[in-house]
């Protein structure tokens, strides 16, 4: 191991952060987690100060830390930077350290659509996948108050509605294990130093500075250009924005699952639900309800799938039935139906 550098006061903050949420995930001594880690400074941090933390420190929670580092093979240098930030992993004390190697299709990207959208969807799937081929408790992330600014900025321009503003959680449950990303309390700026008064080199990625990205230029554009005319400070009121909004949402789809349990009924081919009743339901309510019962045919409905099914709620005037991707709506009395050719598995609600 090399010698440890004096501490300063960055890597005390991100050795804090880091601990904080290693503790608040409730994880065992013993449990082995895993950082994501791509030799940028956020992540790059975040290895070093979970190993510390979780393995080596006098008062140590006892974990086993290892690394996941996703290839995506877009640029011809990554495969070297994989590489060797696996060797400096591996010298910082991670164990087990991996280098996946993925293929991104630019045209398969998720809800933003593109590279961007189809990188992050191939790398979630590698993560999840090695966490479960290795027993890990935790994937962390190296997410920071400046994504997570990025991020609300960007749901806010695209109209997403609260859960894109929500931004990212600290905490993220998948099936047996959790995502943690423990340092959405500090910002790019305290990995950074943390890495420098570290003496840990770390990659910078063209891409983060490559304009034809939309978080790019939201972070080198958008963000500066908002702190030119409001003043300082844009950033972290976009993260308190995402706090109070994440208070809001869980409220409101506490209340919306109680609905739905109460009011939706599965058949063998479909789904019933009281008009009168989901028509009484405020619409905050009413198209979460709308929503989720149009999942469960598997289509991945749009808001204006959810208001068309809500106009035979509130609007009925004998409409024939709705043609939406994977289900047909209609109206019958006092009942809205939703079909679908295939039959529903019990339980699906």
């Amino acid at each position: 191991m090399p010698q440890r550098p004096r501490l300063t006061p960055p890597m005390a903050d991100v050795r804090r952060a880091v601990r904080s949420g290693l503790e608040e995930a409730g994880l065992s001594s013993g449990d082995l987690v895993l950082v994501a880690c791509s030799g940028g400074a956020d992540s790059l941090a975040l290895a070093a100060a979970a190993v510390f933390v979780g393995a080596q420190a006098s008062d140590a929670l006892g974990l086993r830390v290892g690394a996941v580092i996703v290839e995506h093979g877009l640029q011809e240098v990554t495969a070297k930077v994989a590489e060797e930030t696996a060797a400096r992993l591996r010298e910082l004390g991670l164990d087990p350290v991996e280098v996946v190697a993925v293929t991104v299709d630019g045209q398969s990207g998720a809800v933003t659509g593109g590279t961007e959208a189809a990188a992050r969807d191939v790398r979630y799937a590698a993560l999840a996948a090695s966490a479960r081929r290795l027993g890990a408790k935790a994937i962390l992330l190296g997410h920071t108050l400046n994504d997570q600014a990025e991020t609300v900025l960007l749901g806010l321009a695209r109209g997403s509605g609260l859960k894109s503003v929500a931004g990212m959680r600290a905490v993220t449950p998948e099936s047996g294990f959790v995502y943690l990303r423990p340092l959405l309390v500090l910002t790019r700026a305290d990995t950074e130093a943390f890495c420098r008064d570290s003496g840990l080199s770390y990659w910078t990625d063209p891409h983060n500075s490559d304009s034809k990205f939309a978080r790019v230029r939201v972070r080198t554009e958008a963000l500066p250009a908002l702190e030119a005319a409001i003043g300082p400070g844009v950033a972290e009121a976009l993260t308190r924005t995402a706090e109070l909004v994440r208070d809001d949402l869980d409220y409101l789809e506490a209340q919306a699952e109680k609905a739905y349990g109460d009011l939706v009924k599965l058949g063998p081919t479909g789904i019933t639900i009281s008009a009168a009743a989901i028509g009484a339901l405020p619409n905050a309510l009413a198209s979460r309800i709308v929503h989720r019962a149009i999942g469960v045919f598997g289509a991945n409905p749009t808001k204006a799938h959810v208001d068309q099914v809500l106009q035979l709620v509130r609007n009925w005037h004998g409409q024939k039935e709705l043609a939406l991707p994977s289900v047909r709506v209609f109206r019958q009395g006092h009942d809205l139906t939703l079909k679908s050719s295939k039959t529903l598995r019990p339980g699906a609600c």
